[in-house]
């Protein structure tokens, strides 16, 4: 992965900031202290800090997260700030603000951009604290950044394939697939169940096709490998040639895109569609069918040959620190907020978010529940993060692949040709 610190133009691209944002970013940095790009300034032993994360400013979530602020509060005799912006806008907020110096304290990010923003030089290396933690190992890896631990894991998980077993077994099929082979003919026997089935609810639509990448892989394409682009290799083109194999059969279907397979799989109309942890409560609160969520199964991805790794997105959501003002008890804040095993088994029964640490997941109350527990076994033991997370464009990265594989299968494009220009579209932004 590349230490070369972000530039500002290139951050505020990746979360899709204009000119306007640009200068505004430019008023914030000429206001920053000096040594910005090490330290926010102020007292680091201060036990008052600012605790900023998306999910204070979701319905669902806010009240678990202030219940921990307040025990927090309570116990520490600190005061937390809580600060707060919607999802969608909330890395573009907090760049603004980090670029400035007006961020400080404990930072919730999703794993996802970890990897820019500790380019902008403001994180705390969190290495030495994580030892205490008791986190699995994967749950680890996704808090780190070139070789160094910079986000304590909160929740981890992974996308990952879930199954229908009523229809499984309304189709005779008896156990999950493993392989692709095994997988492909279990299709072709749901499509023999007729009445609109859709097999295999699999991302269609440019929005979510990035799940394209995990079946890239388990055909053998690695994405990125040592700094080059490996997309456009023999093993992409079979991937995108098996998928548009799928669709020409109708064992996947055209415009589909998270949404719409939560959909079909809620009524009954899809076998298998490709989710994160939270999909299951996510699809059964929306189903007329409320024996639904006990026919939902995680599965390992099918391999391409016996004894294969299963592929598998890393999903979910770290607690970073910022360099300065309150960093000491931001980060003891932290600790406690993912590792404290009732802290994090009360938030799991709010949430259904699984615990990062082999304590947690072993509470009682987590390890009763079969789907996160086999979800944890199957899916997220071998999940990985997207080698592409490290570039400010990997939203861009993401879309230019998308579409080219949307274009094999409308039939625009032949998978050769389209992956050879994934290939170039990616190196052209990666070298921006």
């Amino acid at each position: 992965m590349t230490t070369s610190g972000i530039t500002r133009r290139g951050a505020l691209r990746m979360f899709g900031i204009g000119a306007l944002g640009v200068a505004g970013a430019g008023a914030l940095g000429a206001c920053a202290p000096s040594g910005a790009g090490t330290t926010s300034g102020g007292d680091t032993k201060s036990k008052n800090f600012d605790f900023t994360s998306w999910s204070l400013n979701e319905e669902a979530a806010k009240p678990s997260i202030e219940k921990i602020i307040a025990a927090w509060e309570k116990a520490e005799g600190s005061k937390v700030r809580a600060v707060s912006y919607p999802y969608n806008e909330y890395l573009s907020q907090l760049t603004l603000k980090l670029g400035g110096g007006e961020t400080t304290g404990a930072v919730h990010l999703d794993i996802a951009w970890l990897a820019a923003v500790a380019q902008m030089g403001k994180l705390a290396d969190l290495g030495s604290v994580a030892l205490k933690g008791g986190y699995t190992n994967v749950a680890l890896d996704s808090g780190m950044y070139d070789g160094k631990q910079y986000g304590l894991p909160w929740n981890t998980g992974s996308i990952g394939v879930i199954a229908n077993s009523k229809l499984l077994e309304k189709a005779g099929i008896k156990k999950h697939p493993t392989t692709v082979e095994e997988f492909e003919g279990a299709l072709r026997e749901l499509k023999g169940l007729g009445g609109g089935v859709v097999p295999y609810a699999a991302a269609t639509k440019v929005a979510q096709l990035k799940d394209i990448f995990p079946w890239m892989q388990t055909f053998g394409c690695t994405l990125l490998e040592d700094s080059k682009v490996t997309i456009g290799d023999d093993a992409s083109i079979d991937a995108v040639t098996w998928y548009k194999k799928l669709h020409d059969e109708k064992l996947i279907a055209a415009d589909v895109d998270r949404f719409d397979a939560r959909a079909l799989f809620g009524q009954g109309k899809a076998a298998f569609y490709d989710d994160a942890i939270i999909g299951k409560g996510v699809t059964a609160a929306q189903s007329k069918d409320k024996t639904l969520a006990d026919a939902m199964q995680p599965m390992k991805r099918p391999v391409l040959r016996a004894g294969d790794t299963p592929q598998a997105l890393l999903w979910g959501g770290v607690i970073a620190i910022v360099k300065g003002k309150g960093q000491d008890a931001a980060t003891e804040f932290a600790l406690h907020t993912t590792t404290d095993r009732a802290t994090t088994t009360e938030y799991f029964a709010a949430r259904a978010l699984p615990p990062s640490t082999t304590a947690g997941l072993s509470d009682p109350k987590v390890a009763q529940d079969t789907f996160t527990t086999e979800w944890t076994e199957k899916i997220t033991d071998t999940a990985t993060g997207s080698p592409f997370w490290q570039f400010a464009q990997n939203a861009q990265i993401e879309e230019a692949v998308a579409k080219q594989v949307q274009a094999v299968l409308v039939g625009t494009s032949k998978p050769k040709d389209a992956m050879k220009k994934a290939a170039e579209e990616v190196n052209d932004l990666i070298k921006r």
